[in-house]
């Protein structure tokens, strides 16, 4: 029974010696093979970061090549913002007399112009104001009559000149009655002849947008009632908020950019206006920077980053923020090569969102590509995946 043991366990060793014999030479391979092997592999690691592409190619994809070389970079400040309601363009319509809805013709997100009809309301004040002018104009002319007789009669020395003057005086009353009646329906929108006295009709102030409605059909509303909300879209507001720190960077009529990361693209304004107070809770000053917005683009309530352009700053080396890209967590430029692109790391700096700043990797005399450079790496991106399998 020993015996047995005794001869499993030496086939057992001589099979580990064996193995191990094997393995040791195929590790001496392998070290052998990899030194070998590194100038080999180094121009391959070289021909998977080229992108071959011929000068037609080029052009059918619209790549650009510019040389990197020195620039001034405009530095920014930002900020996170929103897009807000331009305020000065924002109105709260009130009907200024109380009343009963007969008619709503404006419906929420409707586009309506100056002066269409909102709505209509029936309203007993209203008619008595109406009723006020009507009586002042008939009096008026009563006067009027009386006064032209008065008038030729003392003329004729028919009658006495006191007589005429009373007459005149009751004229001129009659006058002030009307244009004081009148006044009174003008200060409530109530212009024109209606064809019943107590309709009125709830016009829109300015061309904009209906973003609120709070009248419905039959429904009684106060004269200070908000029924509804017109706001003109065509500009907007970037409201943000500044820091103490801050607030020395920015100034009354700077050049911002506003961006937002829902979708590409920007729009610049000036920075409009910029808070005198800081808030007592959150000890910064609000600020905000008209936007033109004639695509109606840039929507209330749209998170945005507000950069606001400071001074500009001279640099060595710089390309086009394009011309970067990120690849395998490296920050890479497509160098112009001889038969195509090199993707080649690169060291950035500073940045204003048109240049970057590259601090190493990169030399003044070298073109790199500019613009449309997705399409190399997404073409750098097929081999890497093609290498993978």
């Amino acid at each position: 029974m020993n015996m047995a043991v005794t001869k499993k366990q030496g086939a057992a060793m001589a099979f580990i010696v064996i193995a191990g014999v094997l393995a040791g030479a195929g590790i001496l391979r392998t070290e052998r093979h990899a030194a070998e092997a590194t100038p080999a592999e180094a121009a391959q690691a070289h021909n998977e970061r080229l992108v071959p592409l011929s000068d037609e190619q080029i052009r059918q994809a619209g790549i650009g090549v510019q040389p990197a070389g020195p620039a001034r970079l405009q530095m920014a400040a930002a900020f996170p913002g929103e897009i807000r309601f331009n305020e000065d363009r924002l109105a709260h319509v009130v009907p200024r007399l109380a009343g009963v809805a007969e008619q709503v013709t404006a419906s929420l997100g409707q586009t309506v112009r100056k002066g269409q009809v909102l709505a209509t309301i029936a309203s007993t004040a209203l008619a008595e104001q109406r009723s006020e002018l009507l009586t002042a104009q008939r009096r008026r002319a009563a006067a009027s009559v009386a006064f032209e007789r008065e008038k030729r009669l003392w003329q004729d020395r028919i009658s006495a000149e006191q007589d005429h003057l009373q007459a005149q005086t009751a004229l001129q009353e009659a006058d002030i009655a009307v244009r004081n009646a009148a006044q009174k329906l003008a200060a409530l929108g109530a212009v024109g002849s209606a064809a019943a006295l107590n309709r009125f009709d709830i016009r829109a102030p300015f061309d904009g947008t209906v973003v609120e409605k709070h009248l419905a059909l039959g429904e009684a509303v106060r004269e200070d009632a908000s029924i509804f909300t017109i706001a003109d879209l065509g500009t907007v507001w970037a409201e943000f908020n500044i820091a103490a720190v801050d607030l020395a960077a920015v100034r009354v009529g700077q050049r911002a950019v506003v961006s937002s990361s829902a979708f590409q693209g920007s729009v610049e304004g000036t920075v409009s206006y910029v808070g005198a107070l800081l808030g007592e809770q959150t000890r910064t000053a609000r600020a905000h920077v008209t936007l033109s917005n004639p695509e109606g683009r840039w929507r209330p309530g749209l998170f945005v980053t507000v950069s606001v352009m400071g001074g500009e700053q001279a640099v060595a080396i710089a390309v086009a923020a394009d011309a970067v890209q990120t690849l395998a967590n490296q920050t890479m430029v497509f160098k112009a090569v001889p038969g195509g692109f090199e993707a080649s790391p690169v060291k950035t700096g500073r940045s204003d969102g048109r240049m970057v700043e590259v601090l190493a990797g990169l030399k003044a005399t070298e073109s790199v590509a500019s613009s449309n450079t997705f399409v190399l790496k997404a073409e750098l991106g097929k081999a890497d995946a093609g290498h993978g399998h």
